[in-house]
């Protein structure tokens, strides 16, 4: 697989492939047609909402002269990243109130890669019960390690 592409690991190939043809100068309607695919199809591909079949990929390989697998591959890696998220332990959501987190479904919330932000959110906005829970879920060292964690300064005025 070409290293340049080991960086969208987990990513869904079709957002890569939008990206590959606007680089490209390639509008998806006739690139569709060239590989003989319904245009649908492919701005489903590359809006995320359809996998990349194995005989399509190969086609878009061989359309885009990119390494043979690689559209392949990057489905893999995507489908076994959406595996992983399944099975991912979740704190208690019986407890934790949905207003915390009003800007994104609760259900689509990374709890390991975005721990610092949901930490914070928590003990600035959340009730005891709810900061019991992140602390049970995290641990307390880790909850201590990001609330003790260094602020950024304001920005101040340099005196002359």
């Amino acid at each position: 697989m070409n290293s340049k592409l080991i960086k969208y690991k987990g990513i869904h190939p079709g957002i890569i492939l939008e990206r590959e043809l606007k680089k490209r100068s390639l509008k998806k309607r006739p690139f569709a047609l060239s590989i003989g695919e319904y245009p649908q199809i492919i701005n489903d591909i590359t809006k995320g909402k359809r996998n990349i079949p194995v005989s399509l990929a190969l086609k878009i390989e061989n359309k885009l002269h990119l390494e043979e697998g690689t559209i392949v591959l990057l489905q893999s890696y995507y489908d076994i990243e959406k595996e992983k998220s399944k099975s991912q332990i979740l704190p208690n959501l019986s407890i934790l109130r949905k207003s915390l987190f009003w800007d994104t479904e609760i259900h689509n919330i990374d709890w390991n890669k975005q721990s610092k932000a949901v930490i914070n959110r928590v003990f600035e906005r959340g009730n005891e019960e709810e900061k019991k829970e992140i602390e049970r879920f995290y641990g307390k060292r880790k909850v201590e390690t990001v609330l003790n964690a260094q602020k950024t300064k304001p920005m101040q005025l340099h005196k002359p």
